[in-house]
């Protein structure tokens, strides 16, 4: 069927029936309309029905193959009752113009062209990645697309059109805004995998350093989206000059209600720009241990050896004291603190104790482990044991419980006591009680 001819004659009949005389119910209840109805109620079911019996083949068409025929047979399996109805509908329309006059094909026919644009924006849309935007562009697509099926849309149109108002000293109609709102999305989606796109390439360039690479695509990204948003707004007649007081006013009232997130926002821009926290850092604020996974432009996410992965703000980044175990130099000095009994050798605990710090297999040899007696304690000889790792990021505890193993087992092999608190109990003789 032509569709352009059938738009016509959808327009035609709206204006035919909006200026009748008649009744509208009795337009409704015409015998053939009614047949149309029932046809349309039962292609509906015997769609129902299909889909239901050819489940199970489409079931075996998901098994494995290649992504891409794989993906393709998932989103038809997904809307295959509507497309057996626009089959069934179509050829039902085409069976009715051959036996009998058009005109009693008529509301099936806009049935079929409803459901056939449904079936193809429903598929078109599916490429969106998040599944409700995408829903919702479906269903704004498929309204617009029934709205000029049936013929309303002219007046739908001419009703917006004549809604206006004045900002400054241009007067914009509703129309103008909804193009401009449907320009403003179709800009900033545009943005969005333009920046995507850039990002990647940026992320891929060895020459930047990690803080610079996320630096450049935040960037990227708020001006593309800032330039989309004016370049819309533009578009739909606005005068910007006149939204200066307007936006200096809800600026002013943002900057008090969203004080904390413009500072965690520029507190990350700061740490982009002097580099003193990138990716791949292990740090430690307050009692969190961890590298750092990703930048955002209000927190930081690590991760720490539990798998938890912590969103700090970057204000406290900014504020508190954090520890960089991998800022300048990824070289740290570890220390495990140890005493034996005084009727030990001293020198020979020295020695054997930077014996057992070099079997660790993450000890660096150079700068060499050192041991040093710090204190005559109550009971003991009180010993510090140092040695450098250049892999913090591979953790902390683990490598100084491997050495505190190796000492144990060095001391036990050379039989040297390791004290513990005594208590000595003195029971006195009760007095005789009268």
């Amino acid at each position: 069927m032509d569709m352009s001819a059938l738009f016509s004659t959808a327009g035609d009949w709206l204006s035919s029936l909006l200026d009748s005389d008649g009744s509208l119910l009795d337009h409704l209840l015409n015998r053939w309309n009614i047949y149309q109805l029932a046809i349309l109620l039962g292609l509906f079911a015997t769609a129902h029905l299909l889909s239901r019996l050819i489940e199970p083949f489409v079931g075996t068409a998901r098994q494995p193959r290649p992504q891409a025929i794989a993906a393709f047979t998932t989103v038809l399996s997904h809307r295959k009752r509507s497309i057996l109805l626009a089959i069934l509908l179509w050829l039902t329309v085409l069976t009715l113009q051959e036996v009998t006059w058009p005109s009693r094909s008529f509301y099936l026919a806009i049935a079929a062209n409803l459901v056939t644009a449904w079936v193809i924006i429903s598929l078109l849309t599916r490429l969106v990645r998040n599944r409700l935007l995408g829903r919702a562009l479906a269903l704004v697509i498929w309204g617009v697309a029934a709205l000029n099926i049936t013929g309303i849309l002219p007046v739908v149109l001419t009703a917006l059109e004549s809604a206006s108002f004045g900002i400054g000293e241009r007067q914009v109609s509703l129309l103008a805004i909804v193009n401009g709102l449907i320009i403003a999305f179709a800009l900033m989606w545009a943005a969005v995998v333009i920046s995507r796109l850039v990002e990647r390439r940026i992320f891929a360039t060895p020459d930047l350093a990690p803080a610079t690479q996320v630096l450049l695509s935040k960037l990227l990204r708020i001006a593309l989206l800032t330039g989309a948003v004016f370049f819309a707004l533009d578009l739909t007649g606005i005068d910007l000059t006149a939204l200066a007081v307007f936006s200096g006013a809800v600026g002013l009232g943002l900057g008090f209600g969203l004080q904390k997130v413009v500072s965690n926002l520029i507190s990350g821009f700061i740490l982009l720009t002097d580099k003193s926290i990138k990716p791949g850092d292990v740090i430690t604020v307050d009692e969190t241990f961890g590298w750092i996974n990703k930048l955002n432009a209000r927190y930081v996410s690590v991760i720490t050896r539990d798998g938890r992965e912590y969103l700090i703000p970057n204000e406290d980044l900014i504020t508190n004291q954090v520890i960089n175990w991998s800022y300048s130099n990824t070289q740290i000095r570890l220390e495990i603190k140890f005493g034996v009994s005084y009727a030990s050798d001293p020198h020979l605990v020295r020695r054997i104790a930077v014996k057992a710090a070099m079997s660790g297999d993450r000890v660096l040899p150079d700068p060499e482990p050192v041991c040093h007696l710090v204190k005559f304690g109550d009971s003991s000889l009180d010993f510090v044991l140092r040695f450098w790792i250049t892999d913090p990021a591979e953790g902390v505890v683990n490598i100084k419980g491997k050495v505190f193993l190796a000492l144990w087992d060095t001391l036990k092999e050379h039989d040297i006591k390791i004290p513990f608190p005594h208590r000595e109990v003195i029971l006195r003789e009760p007095r005789d009680q009268p």
